[in-house]
């Protein structure tokens, strides 16, 4: 996920992930590095954080999580499974 220190959708998607059991994180802060924001620009095509991806799988920000999660996808795709 690319985040930064004071992004309160960074902490909403973090939370939503840990409530569907997520235990590890791996964050890219942004703030800290514009290396890594030139890198997440070019890969999202966005400027936003946060920016998440499960595995390999782009899934937008946080209201894009949010919207996966309430259509009962967000945990199959947490589990592995093809969506």
């Amino acid at each position: 996920m690319y985040s930064t220190a004071v992004c309160p959708y960074c902490l909403r998607a973090e939370q939503l992930l840990k409530a569907r059991g997520v235990a590890e994180i791996e964050k890219v802060r942004i703030d800290l590095d514009p290396e890594q924001r030139e890198a997440m620009m070019q890969k999202t095509g966005r400027r936003t954080v946060p920016q998440i991806y499960i595995g390999d799988t782009h899934v937008g920000g946080c209201d894009d999580l949010i919207a996966l999660d309430h259509a009962g996808k967000l945990q199959p795709m947490l589990a592995g499974e093809a969506g």
